[in-house]
């Protein structure tokens, strides 16, 4: 402890008659506490007894108690769209699977901005941060792919990884390629297919529910409109020829999450604070659902 007072001065000892006084005064006021403290008869709360203070979150904002948030138990898997290798390896990418309605390409490389920057680098990011953030709830999370593969997985492949998993929900993330001036994100959400391998029937309910939350903390986090272009303002898409959704046998949705030929979400969509926006939101959904299944 620093000593205040005029420059240079040093603190004056206390003489020892002064200390004999104050302790003296001292001992009459500490005996009358011990009186009072006896006759209440009280003994001090545990320290576990006493009320927690509420955690605080980056920001200082308080946050629930872990157990309030917890989703332990609960399996997300997400799949970001597509793979930066794909371009690559062209004749595996096109090879035919069946997805139930019909057969279709393995995968495709996905689109880009007009600048190069590809969806399938757009989708493993988002990916990260969203594992994050339902991580942070509890949740056990896996991923299609972790950018540790050469190409694919192949679509079947995808919603095999979830079906495996026994997810509780899973996710597909992309960025859509149209043209200028369509702009906005879509949920797209299963139809009923029941052909071959593929029997959505199970899950279309489900996944609408899913579908509308991811949609709604989406939007509330980020502010993207609704797709302008699909899904008649209302952000929802139901389609069946997705293997994706097709072959899966959990909840399952895809999100488009912008257009990348758009300048507008192009903005967006290469900004890393507004991805992080963007994986709060859609977590914010996920979290949602499992609550309430």
């Amino acid at each position: 402890m620093s000593y205040e007072g005029p420059e240079n001065e040093a603190p004056r000892p206390r003489s020892r008659r002064a200390l004999t006084l104050t302790f003296a005064a001292l001992v009459p006021v500490a005996l009358l506490g011990w009186l009072a403290y006896s006759a209440l008869g009280d003994e001090p709360a545990h320290p576990s007894e006493a009320a927690a203070p509420p955690s605080a979150a980056p920001g200082g904002t308080s946050s629930p108690s872990p157990s309030a948030g917890s989703l332990a138990g609960k399996v997300v898997v997400i799949d970001p769209g597509h793979n930066t290798g794909n371009f690559r390896h062209t004749a595996e990418i096109n090879r035919q699977v069946d997805i139930g309605t019909g057969k279709k390409e393995c995968d495709t490389t996905g689109t880009a901005t007009n600048a190069g920057y590809p969806e399938a680098k757009f989708t493993l990011d988002l990916a990260h941060r969203l594992r994050a953030l339902l991580e942070k709830q509890g949740a056990t999370v896996k991923l299609t792919h972790d950018g540790d593969r050469a190409w694919g997985p192949c679509v079947d492949e995808r919603a095999r990884i979830g079906n495996t998993a026994h997810a509780d929900a899973a996710i597909s993330l992309h960025a859509d390629g149209s043209a200028e001036g369509n702009r906005g994100f879509h949920v797209i959400m299963p139809g009923v297919v029941h052909a071959g391998a593929a029997d959505t029937r199970p899950i279309v309910a489900p996944a609408k529910k899913l579908g509308a939350r991811v949609a709604g903390g989406y939007r509330d986090a980020t502010g993207e409109p609704f797709s302008n272009y699909l899904g008649d303002g209302t952000g929802m898409v139901t389609r069946t020829d997705l293997g994706g959704l097709n072959l899966s046998t959990v909840p399952k949705v895809f999100i488009e999450c912008g257009n990348m030929r758009d300048k507008s979400d192009v903005a967006l969509l290469t900004s890393g604070p507004w991805r992080q926006k963007a994986a709060q939101g859609i977590s914010a959904g996920i979290v949602s659902f499992l609550r309430e299944s």
